[in-house]
C-alpha cells in the first residue's frame, strides 16, 4: 500500500512511517511530495494521504498524527503509548508532556540537517524509532545511573567507607569519590587499568591497596560481587528478563551472568527468582 505525505519529514512524518510499518502495513510504500501536491498525487497514484489538513490521518487538538494512527488502528503496545507521548511533545513543542521530547526534537532536527534526500533520512529515522522502542519496550524507567556500572561504582566507595569509619581515608578513595560525583552522567569504566590512569595512579599499587578499603577482597571480587547484589535486587524486584538484567550489570551475556550469578549464590538466576516470587 502507497502513503504520501508532505516533504522534509522531521518528527511526525518520520515517526508515522515506523508505526505503519512496524504495526499496519509491513510492505508500506511511503511518498514525499511537496505540501500543496498531496492530495492530488494521492488521488493520482491511489495513496493514503497523512499528516497535512483535511485528511482522516492528521493532528486533532494537541493529538498528533501518530496518535490518531495508534488510535485507529488499535495499537494496544505499551511501548507504542510511552513513545506516541514523546512524539506529540516533540511535534508540537510540548515538551512538558514527556521528559524524552526535546531530545527527540534535537535528534530529529539534526537527522533532518545532515539529510536532504528525505528518503535517506527517513531510513535513518527508522532505525532510531526502532532505538527508541527498545527503550520503551525494555528500559523505560531505568536511570543512565543504573546501566550498568556507575551505581557499581558508587556503592563500592560507599560501602567501603561506611565500614571503615575510623581509618583515614587515602588520596585515592578520596579522589575515586569524587571522580564519581564528577562524572556520575558519564559512562564510567570498571577496567582497573582505566580507573587508574583517571587516578593518576598506578595499576599495581591501586589493585594492591584495594582490598584495605574495599571489604578485603580484590577489585575484580568486589566488582562481581557487586553486580550480583544488583542482580539479586532486580530479580526480587524488577520484570526484566534474564538477558536484560545481564546488560544491566555489567555481564556481557546472559550466559556469563548465570555461571558467575550461580557461583556466588549457589543457585541460577532463574531458580532464584522463582523462590522469591
Amino acid at each position: 500500500m502507497k502513503w504520501i505525505t508532505r516533504e522534509r519529514p522531521k518528527i511526525d512524518r518520520i515517526a508515522c512511517p515506523w508505526l505503519i510499518r512496524k504495526f499496519i502495513d509491513a510492505n508500506a510504500e511511503f511518498i514525499f511530495v511537496p505540501f500543496d501536491e498531496v492530495i492530488a498525487h494521492a488521488e493520482r497514484v491511489k495513496a493514503i494521504p497523512f499528516d497535512v489538513p483535511n485528511v482522516e490521518l492528521t493532528h486533532y487538538g494537541d493529538k498528533c498524527t501518530f496518535d490518531y494512527l495508534v488510535k485507529k488502528y488499535e495499537i494496544q503496545d505499551p511501548a507504542v503509548h510511552i513513545i506516541a507521548s514523546i512524539v506529540r511533545g516533540a511535534d508540537t513543542d510540548r515538551h512538558e508532556f514527556a521528559a524524552e521530547a526535546a531530545g527527540l526534537w534535537a535528534i530529529s532536527a539534526g537527522l533532518a540537517y545532515n539529510f536532504s534526500n528525505d528518503y535517506e533520512l527517513l531510513q535513518q529515522g527508522m532505525v532510531m524509532y526502532d532505538a527508541l522502542y527498545s527503550w520503551a519496550t525494555h528500559l523505560h524507567g531505568v536511570k543512565h545511573l543504573q546501566t550498568p556500572f556507575e551505581d557499581l561504582l558508587v556503592n563500592a566507595v560507599q560501602k567501603a567507607l561506611a565500614k571503615h569509619p575510623s581509618k583515614r581515608k587515602p588520596a585515592w578513595a578520596i579522589a575515586l569519590q569524587n571522580l564519581i560525583q564528577d562524572q556520575i552522567d558519564t559512562q564510567l569504566s570498571l577496567n582497573l587499568k582505566d580507573i587508574s590512569k583517571e587516578l593518576d595512579l598506578n595499576p599495581a599499587y591501586l589493585s594492591r591497596e584495594f582490598s584495605k578499603y574495599f571489604e578485603n577482597v580484590s577489585y575484580g571480587e568486589y566488582i562481581r560481587k557487586m553486580r550480583i547484589e544488583k542482580a539479586l535486587e532486580l530479580l526480587e524486584n524488577s520484570e526484566h528478563t534474564l538477558t536484560e538484567i545481564a546488560y544491566l550489570t555489567g555481564f556481557s551475556d546472559q550466559s556469563h551472568f548465570t555461571r558467575i550469578f550461580k557461583k556466588i549464590i549457589g543457585v541460577n538466576p532463574s531458580l532464584y527468582r522463582k523462590t522469591k516470587k
